[in-house]
């Protein structure tokens, strides 16, 4: 479940292993390319922590952040 705190979207992601976790990762890249909204991210093995917040907007929460944590979930769902 995604976490506001700090004015951004937080949630961690773990997987099996390091590939499972960098092939999420070019999934969730190739959405935000086509989106033109890119998260912060920290990747250690298999643990994956993403951070979402709109920097034109000053660094807050907006609908462009619940919009890619929603395409983030559809492909952590397959």
């Amino acid at each position: 479940m995604w976490e506001e705190k700090n004015n951004k979207l937080n949630k961690k992601f773990k997987f099996g292993n390091f590939r499972e976790a960098f092939a999420f990762m070019a999934q969730v890249a190739l959405i935000a390319e086509k989106m033109d909204h890119h998260p912060e991210w920290k990747n250690t093995y298999n643990e994956l922590e993403i951070w979402l917040y709109t920097h034109d907007a000053g660094d807050i929460v907006t609908e462009k952040d619940h919009k890619l944590a929603k395409e983030i979930d559809k492909i952590k769902q397959l």
